[in-house]
Order: C-alpha cells, then structure tokens, then sequence
C-alpha cells in the first residue's frame, strides 16, 4: 500500500517538473497542449460522475453528496475570483509586465495545488486505481501549467535552472494537500469521508467546466479537442472494468 501510495504521488507531481522542463527548453505545439487539457477534462469529469459521486453517496446520502459537490464547486468559485490563476492560451504571449505576471501565476498555482493535491488523495477513499487515475489526469494538466510558470521567468531571467527550480517548487502545495487529504481519509468516519468525496467532485467539475474545457477549446477552431474529452471519459470506463 505504501509503495502505491509513492507511485501516486509522484505521477502527480510529475506534471510540473515536466511542463516547466519544457517552459525553458522550447515551445510546446498549441495543438498537443490543448489536447492535453482536453483528455484531462475527460478524466476528471469521468473520475468525478462514476466514481467519487457514486461512492460519496453509497457512505453518507444523496444530501450531503449534493451540499459537498456545491461547497466543492462554491470553494473554487471563490480562489478564481480571489487569487490570480494561470491562462494558458495566454501564458505565452511576452509583455512588459512579464516579471509581475510570472510571480501571480506561482502565487496562484501555490494556492491551486493544495485543493487538487487533496483531491488525488481522496481518490484513495474508492480505491488505489481511482486515485492512480486522477493523479494522471492532474500531472496530464499540471504540464502546460508548469510551462506557463517557468517560461515567464525565464524570458525576464534568462536563467534556465534557477527558473525551472522555481517553477518546480509548486509542487510542494501538491503534495501537501494530498498529505492532509491522506491524512483526514485515515483518521475520520464514513459521514466525512462522504463529504470530502462529494466536495472533491465539485472542484473537479469546477476545474473543468471552468477552466479546461473552455481554455482546450478557445484556440483550435477543429473538433479533435473534443474527442481528446471523449478518450479520456473512455480510458476512465475502460480501467474502471479492468
């Protein structure tokens, strides 16, 4: 078990190292990253409605399932209109408030990744397979973050290590919000753990209706962002059966 617990959490914050490994290395085709964010909506909308809303509502009720998906989605509503997040059809683009732009994108990434660590975790309430799933699904969409974080940086440091190192440290609020995620799952009742499940799927389907989904489809005027979200509902399915 712990083994797979390790497995987990280094899949997951694979992504960021990855993605800003490539910020300062080159430029990632519009087409692959948006595809990239677009199978992650798959996943996360799949990991969500087949698996945490059903589990939330088999240990605790349909009404504290829907009170958590709305505290879930309610919570996330209020870090995008409090905290700076990342734009990545934007994220890019150079301009004179590059430096500035660059510190928001980690200050909000910081904040982000605590709320999605915890989400991985919470995939271990089902079972070791869920929550493999969702740790791919967010190291899938951590790679154009981690782009977009230490791209900024380099362009206005032209220092290669020190921006990837400093783009790779938002991994530190990933693995503690999946440390406190383990740690509730561990130490509470079923009636909580249903809650945390049911708020987890309300960040995820906020996350995605929000934020990949719209930013996947913005760019390309062709369809394959769509069946990038398709592939990724079916992978869900097709593992959920192994």
């Amino acid at each position: 078990m712990e083994k797979e617990i390790l497995f987990i959490l280094l899949l997951s914050i694979s992504g960021p190292i990855i993605g800003s490994l490539i910020g300062v290395s080159k430029k990632m085709s519009e087409r692959i990253m948006y595809n990239m964010l677009a199978f992650s909506a798959g996943v996360m909308l799949a990991i969500s409605f087949l698996e945490l809303i059903p589990l939330s509502i088999k240990i605790s009720s349909i009404y504290i399932t829907l009170i958590g998906v709305f505290i879930g989605s309610l919570f996330m509503l209020i870090i995008e209109m409090t905290i700076p997040h990342i734009h990545v059809e934007k994220c890019q683009k150079k301009n004179k408030q590059m430096k500035r732009t660059a510190l928001y994108l980690l200050i909000g990434l910081f904040f982000h990744n605590i709320p999605e660590g915890m989400t991985i975790a919470a995939g271990l309430a089902s079972n070791i397979k869920s929550s493999m799933i969702i740790a791919l699904a967010i190291a899938i969409q951590k790679i154009p973050e981690g782009i977009c974080t230490s791209a900024p940086n380099y362009y206005c440091s032209q220092k290669r290590m020190r921006s990837f190192i400093i783009s790779s440290l938002t991994i530190i609020p990933l693995i503690i919000g999946f440390l406190i995620g383990h740690f509730i799952i561990n130490n509470t009742s079923n009636l909580i753990i249903g809650i945390m499940t049911s708020i987890t799927a309300g960040l995820m389907i906020y996350i995605t209706a929000d934020e990949l989904i719209p930013a996947s489809s913005k760019k390309l005027t062709n369809h394959n962002t769509i069946f990038s979200v398709i592939l990724g509902i079916l992978l869900v399915i097709f593992l959920k059966s192994l």
